[in-house]
C-alpha cells in the first residue's frame, strides 16, 4: 500500500468521527510518523502519550504534568477543548482497570461529538467489550514501493555523510532491489540496506541477493510461511498433460496485454485427489514454470490458543504473501486447516478463518496465485467448490501407463540411473494401481537393496521391490473408489 493511500484511509476514519482507532503494529515509529502527517493535513493538534513520558504536544514537545498515570491522563483529556489526534502507545493493557475503562468511555463519547480521535497502537491489542464497539480497526499494511525507496535514499545519504560509499544501481537494478525489499518493515529494510552497504562500501545489484537472504530468514523465523526460492526449484512433473496445457494458457493472464484488456490475473487452482499422486508437486512445478518464488502456508500453524491470535496470524501471512507478489502461495491439505467440517468444537475459529480466506481469495488485488491441495473432498464446504472461487479445480487420479513411464524416468535419472538400461514396459505393467509416491519409494528402496548387495540396480531388483509393496489402491480400495465417484463429472482431470 502506498503512503498516500495510508494517509487517505486514516484521514477518512478521523473525518468520519471515529473517536477510537486501533492500529496493531510492530512499527510504532512508522505509525507515529503517519499520524503526524495526517494531523498536519487535517490541521489538527497532535499529541503522543506513553506511560514513561506522559502526554506530550508535538512538535514543541511540551508535556502535561501528572499525565503518565492512565486515569489522570483521561481526566486531563476530558478538560481539553482542542481539536486533536492523540497517539496512545501500549494503552490497551491499562483498560483492564474498570476505573480507567470508565474514564476512557467518557472521553470517547466526548471526542465523538467534537471530532477528536484516540489512536491506540501496540503489538497485540485487546479491548473490553464496552470499548470495542466504539473502536475502528485500521490495518497498517507493510510499506509500499514509495516508502521503501525513501528508506534506500535516506540510508545511502546518511552513510555517505560518515564514510565514502558508492551507489552503483541502474534503473532496472533499483526496481529489483525495491521488489526484493517488499514484505519487510521499514526498520528491517533499513537494517538490511545498511548492512549491505557497510559490508563492501557500495549499494549495488549484489545487495538484491542479500535482501532476499534476509527475507528468507525473516519468513523462517515467523514460522507461518515456508519459502522456496525460484533458483532452488527444480521439481519435475510426470504426465499431467491437461494441467500443463492449462498453466501455459493461464500464464498470459500476467502479461501486459492482459492488463490492457482489463483482465485480472488468474487467482488460483484447487487440486484434489488420491494421496501421493502429485498434488503438492504440482504447486512446486507451477512456480518453476512461471518463474515465481513459492510460499507454503501451513494452515495448522495459524491456530493459536489465545483468542484472536489465529486471525492475526492469517492476516500476517497473507500480508507477507501480498508484499512478495508476484508469487505462488501453496496451501497444502486445505481441508485440515481453513475448511471447517462443521460444528463449533473450536468456538467457530475454523469458520472465521475460512470466511476470511474466501473474502481475500475473491477480492485480492495483488498477484498472489493460490495453489491449494486437498485429499478429502467430503471435508470441503460447497462455498469453496463453487465456480469463481478458483479459476479451475483439478482431480488427480492414479497415474496411467504413460504417466508411470514418465515417473520412472524422472526418479531413475534423478538418482543417476540411465532409464534406457531398464525394461520400462515391465515396470509400468507391474505398477498398475501405484501412485507416483509409491513408484518413487520403490526406486529408492531398490537402490538401498542394490547398495546393500553391492550390485548395480536392474529391472529384476526393482520388480522384486515392487512385489513387496501394497499400494493404497488395494489397502484403501473403497476410499479411492468413493473419491473417484465424487470427482467424476465435477472436476477437470489433470491427465
Amino acid at each position: 500500500m502506498s503512503l498516500s493511500t495510508s494517509i487517505h484511509d486514516l484521514k477518512t476514519l478521523i473525518l468520519s468521527h471515529h473517536p477510537v482507532i486501533v492500529m496493531e503494529t510492530l512499527e510504532e515509529d512508522r505509525a507515529n510518523a503517519l499520524l503526524r502527517e495526517v494531523a498536519r493535513d487535517l490541521e489538527k493538534t497532535f499529541f503522543e502519550w506513553s506511560v514513561a513520558q506522559g502526554l506530550i504536544r508535538i512538535p514543541d514537545a511540551r508535556g502535561s504534568m501528572g499525565t503518565a498515570d492512565p486515569a489522570k491522563l483521561l481526566m486531563h483529556l476530558k478538560g481539553l477543548t482542542v481539536d486533536a489526534i492523540y497517539h496512545l502507545k501500549d494503552f490497551s493493557v491499562h483498560l483492564r482497570d474498570p476505573a480507567v475503562t470508565r474514564h476512557f468511555r467518557e472521553v470517547a463519547q466526548k471526542f465523538f461529538r467534537k471530532g477528536s480521535s484516540l489512536v491506540l497502537t501496540g503489538v497485540s491489542i485487546e479491548l473490553p467489550a464496552e470499548v470495542e464497539h466504539k473502536a475502528a480497526h485500521y490495518e497498517l499494511k507493510l510499506p509500499g514501493r514509495d516508502e521503501l525507496a525513501d528508506v534506500v535514499r535516506s540510508v545511502a545519504s546518511s552513510l555517505r555523510a560518515v564514510r565514502d560509499i558508492r551507489v552503483d544501481l541502474r534503473r532496472q537494478e533499483h526496481e529489483e532491489l525495491l521488489r526484493a525489499l517488499g514484505g519487510l518493515t521499514l526498520n528491517q529494510a533499513r537494517q538490511v540496506i545498511s548492512y549491505g552497504i557497510l559490508e563492501d562500501g557500495e549499494l549495488s545489484a549484489a545487495d538484491v541477493e542479500n535482501v532476499l537472504e534476509r527475507k528468507v530468514q525473516i519468513i523462517r523465523d515467523g514460522g507461518l510461511l515456508e519459502y522456496f526460492p525460484l533458483e532452488d526449484n527444480r521439481f519435475q512433473l510426470g504426465g499431467f498433460a491437461r494441467l500443463k496445457a492449462w498453466l501455459e494458457r493461464a500464464a498470459v493472464g500476467f502479461s501486459e496485454q492482459a492488463r490492457d484488456l482489463n483482465l485480472a490475473p488468474p487467482r488460483g487452482i484447487l487440486i484434489v485427489g488420491v494421496q501421493g499422486c502429485g498434488k503438492s508437486l504440482t504447486a512446486k512445478y507451477l512456480a518453476r514454470e512461471w518463474k515465481l518464488p513459492l510460499l507454503k502456508l501451513d494452515a495448522g500453524r495459524l491456530f493459536d490458543k489465545y483468542i484472536g491470535e489465529s486471525e492475526k496470524n492469517f492476516r500476517k501471512a497473507i500480508s507477507l504473501a501480498e508484499a512478495m507478489a508476484p508469487t505462488v502461495l501453496w496451501i497444502d491439505e486445505i481441508e485440515k486447516g481453513l475448511a471447517p467440517a462443521g460444528g463449533d468444537a473450536d468456538a467457530g475459529l475454523s469458520r472465521r478463518l475460512f470466511g476470511a480466506f474466501l473474502t481475500w481469495l475473491q477480492e485480492k488485488r495483488e498477484q498472489v496465485f493460490v495453489a491449494a491441495t486437498a485429499n478429502d473432498i467430503s471435508m470441503l464446504p460447497p462455498e469453496l467448490l463453487r465456480k469463481g472461487r478458483f479459476d479451475e479445480i483439478f482431480f488427480v487420479d492414479l497415474p496411467g501407463p504413460e504417466e508411470r513411464d514418465a515417473i520412472f524416468r524422472i526418479h531413475l535419472a534423478l538418482r543417476k540411473q540411465d532409464p534406457a538400461g531398464f525394461d520400462l514396459a515391465r515396470l509400468v505393467e507391474a505398477t498398475d494401481g501405484f501412485s507416483g509416491a509409491e513408484i518413487e519409494q520403490a526406486v529408492i528402496a531398490s537402490l538401498y537393496r542394490a547398495l546393500h548387495r553391492k550390485t548395480a540396480l536392474g529391472t529384476e531388483l526393482l520388480l522384486a521391490e515392487i512385489a513387496d509393496l501394497i499400494p493404497l489402491s488395494i489397502s484403501r480400495r473403497e476410499d479411492i473408489e468413493t473419491l473417484r465417484e465424487t470427482a467424476r463429472g465435477r472436476f477437470l482431470s489433470v491427465h
